[in-house]
């Protein structure tokens, strides 16, 4: 596994649970809890009759377009956001790359197997991880921010990144986890007015389908057509499709609102919760807006194993460049489980004292 210096870029939170994770409660990877639900994986079952034939991406890529109000020819289908960060190394003349850090770190790794080089702007924890415009170089040609931001869960308002948007410039930006957030505030996905503007979006986490894959790209025809033909033949599986088309109907885009705003107060009981850790020195990078907490304390490393003998799994920090090994991501979860990780919590500060 390739390493960029103390960061491993490939290190992603299903490492935290890939082996004995049946046994550990899963605060580590950001997908939802108890999805995908039952109707949805009865249309994805209903799906499989047709797997003899080649898949047909054609109404599903037509139910995301009519979603986000926009021409097909603005939409691609992938194989979850991840192929898209591929697909736009791949396809991209791309002089100066910039990655806004921290953030997912896939967009990076991709760049950088391609042949790029790339430089990175750090945000700083004392800023609040809040972007500054000009913190982003004049001459970058390619500029990569989440939004919301994973792993410090900084909602950035759409304004401060459109910003970033010039003529020869093409903006990324991944709102893999937009969705989650209570009226999809900040968006820019169905913007048409962006100067080289490509957003990228995800299934995957709201609706429980991360071994499914499934994603998607909105830009301008001609960047959908140049990433398109860098794709392979039949990229997105015919039960992918299916669920695709499935998450674009009113039913489900009602579900996911409803969802945002539950995890929305599930998060802010968690906030609440760590708060008293204070005096151990834990500090959340607040405000939050995702469905992930940063937090930061002295012994996160040892905290970290103690979690584990104690049945919970959380996200190391130190894979996320601008990070540390203090920091811990955590994926917000219901009421019960989390009060139940909060006193596990407390006992794994405890014995990390001794």
């Amino acid at each position: 596994m390739r390493t960029d210096g103390a960061h491993d870029l490939r290190h992603h939170g299903d490492a935290e649970v890939r082996d004995d994770g049946s046994a550990l409660v899963d605060l580590a990877v950001n997908v939802r809890a108890d999805t995908p639900p039952p109707w949805l994986r009865e249309r994805i079952a209903a799906s499989l009759t047709g797997l003899a034939a080649y898949p047909d991406g054609r109404s599903a890529r037509a139910a995301v377009a009519a979603r986000h109000e926009l021409p097909v020819e603005r939409v691609l289908l992938t194989a979850g956001a991840a192929e898209a960060f591929v697909l736009l190394a791949r396809a991209l003349t791309v002089r100066h790359a910039v990655v806004v850090h921290p953030q997912f770190t896939e967009p990076e790794a991709a760049l950088r197997d391609a042949g790029h080089a790339v430089d990175r702007v750090l945000l700083r924890a004392e800023d609040g991880f809040r972007l500054d415009p000009a913190d982003v170089p004049e001459g970058a040609d390619l500029v990569v921010i989440g939004n919301p931001t994973n792993p410090t869960s900084v909602l950035h308002p759409a304004a401060t990144i459109t910003e970033l948007a010039r003529p020869g410039r093409t903006l990324v930006v991944d709102e893999a986890f937009l969705d989650a957030v209570p009226g999809e505030r900040e968006a820019l996905a169905g913007r048409t007015d962006v100067p080289g503007l490509v957003v990228l979006r995800s299934l995957t986490k709201t609706w429980g389908l991360a071994g499914l894959r499934i994603g998607y790209v909105l830009a301008a025809p001609e960047t959908i057509a140049g990433l398109e033909r860098a794709q392979p033949l039949w990229p997105v599986s015919t039960p992918a499709l299916a669920a695709a088309r499935a998450c674009m109907e009113p039913r489900a885009l009602a579900e996911a609102a409803h969802a945002a705003h539950r995890i929305a107060t599930d998060r802010a009981h968690l906030v609440a919760g760590l708060r008293e850790f204070a005096p151990d020195g834990l500090r959340v990078a607040e405000p939050a807006e995702g469905p992930f907490v940063l937090v930061r304390l002295p012994n996160a490393v040892a905290v970290r194993r103690h979690l584990r003998d104690l049945g919970f799994a959380v996200r190391r920090g130190d894979t996320f460049p601008g990070l540390d090994d203090q920091w811990l991501r955590l994926a917000v979860r219901d009421r019960a489980t989390v009060n139940r990780f909060l006193q596990a919590l407390d006992q794994a500060l405890l014995l990390a004292k001794d």
